[in-house]
């Protein structure tokens, strides 16, 4: 099988997307030819050689990195299909499936699967829709509050009325008496944590607002409960799996960017988590209805608050392409319920081919 394994990209999680696909290539299977592609933090495409996966398999501590050579400039064909979808330099670059390992901005939010849609490409996780919804925080949080589901109470705040002295004084006002400090903010649309901080005053509030709109126009703003962190694992295109879930018990205020990857002793990841059984089959449940919720396909990390003092289980995100190191929480809970790593990741290619197939069986103009 021909794998387009597609890593780093334009977004603030470009070295976590590194770390990710270094454990991908390093699991697949050699008789799997892989093109390793990938994309300088200004948006560049590059393709490198089989030496960069020799390096990856032979150090199980090296990461991967982009050489920007541009005689290997890829390009993607419109309509080119799983022959001549990709190219590099004069070379096509025979595809059966794509793993785009992009977290964050321009991975998961529909640009890059709108791309693979163009040309004709299978790719691995949800498609255009339901991960540019997914990405939105504040339509993740419309969607499941239409369909009934539990989220923690917000209020979303654009650039321009933020920047309107009137708008922004109510704004304020709203957030103080309907939610109350401490609150929670970040932006709509970035991940890992990214531009996030919880605030205890107005003065607080005001500094963490600008210091999200860095990375968003649009920033939210949540009720701050004294919860657990519990995730979830999904994976599924029509028939959908929810996997043992497992807990996060950071050590700082909360389980921000440097507890994530660069303080080793960040958090304890506890899998499975500490639950009884009502709350495990509830998380499980509710972990397919989110995932349902938008049509998601491939796979997903579904994440949960619980509240220390009620008890009470809030849906708090979902990532469409999570952290996938061997030792991240999306490999780790399917790997508790008996699919380990490399068998996860043939998985998911699977369904990319399998979607891909039934998607193409569906008529598209009216005359051939």
């Amino acid at each position: 099988m021909n794998i387009a394994v597609i890593y780093g990209g334009k977004s603030s999680e470009h070295e976590v997307s590194l770390q990710s696909a270094s454990s991908i290539i390093r699991t697949i299977d050699k008789k799997h030819k892989l093109h390793l592609i990938g994309i300088s933090k200004n948006g560049a495409w590059y393709l490198h050689g089989d030496e960069e996966r020799e390096r990856i398999i032979k150090n199980e501590k090296a990461v991967l990195k982009i050489k920007k050579d541009e005689a290997k400039r890829v390009t993607v064909i419109p309509g080119g299909g799983t022959k001549k979808g990709l190219k590099a330099g004069d070379d096509f670059l025979p595809t059966d499936a794509v793993f785009a390992v992009l977290h964050g901005r321009f991975g998961e939010d529909g640009t890059i699967q709108g791309l693979f849609e163009m040309a004709d490409l299978p790719y691995v996780g949800g498609d255009v829709m339901s991960t540019s919804i997914s990405m939105d925080k504040e339509k993740t949080k419309m969607i499941w509050d239409y369909s009934g589901l539990p989220i923690v109470p917000y209020i979303a705040i654009k650039r321009q009325d933020w920047d309107d002295p009137e708008k922004k004084k109510a704004i304020l006002a709203r957030a103080e008496k309907d939610l109350e400090y401490p609150l929670f903010i970040k932006p709509c649309r970035a991940g890992s944590s990214v531009g996030a901080g919880m605030v205890k005053n107005r003065n607080e509030l005001l500094e963490q607002a600008e210091e999200s709109f860095l990375w968003d126009n649009k920033i939210l703003v949540e009720a701050c409960i004294e919860a657990r962190e519990v995730e979830c694992s999904v994976t599924g295109n029509t028939k959908t799996v929810a996997y043992i879930p497992g807990e996060i018990i950071p050590t700082h205020k909360f389980y921000d960017y440097e507890a994530k990857y660069t303080d080793p002793n960040g958090a304890e990841l506890k899998i499975p988590a500490d639950l009884n059984e009502t709350q495990r089959k509830t998380i499980r449940e509710t972990a397919i209805k989110a995932y349902e919720a938008f049509d998601l396909s491939g796979l997903s990390r579904v994440d949960f608050f619980i509240d220390k003092r009620t008890g009470k289980i809030y849906l708090n995100e979902v990532n469409t392409i999570p952290g996938f190191t061997s030792i991240s929480m999306f490999p780790k809970m399917c790997g508790a319920s008996g699919l380990p790593y490399n068998e996860l990741i043939m998985h998911l290619i699977e369904l990319a081919i399998d979607r891909f197939k039934t998607d193409r069986k569906l008529k598209t103009c009216r005359q051939s």
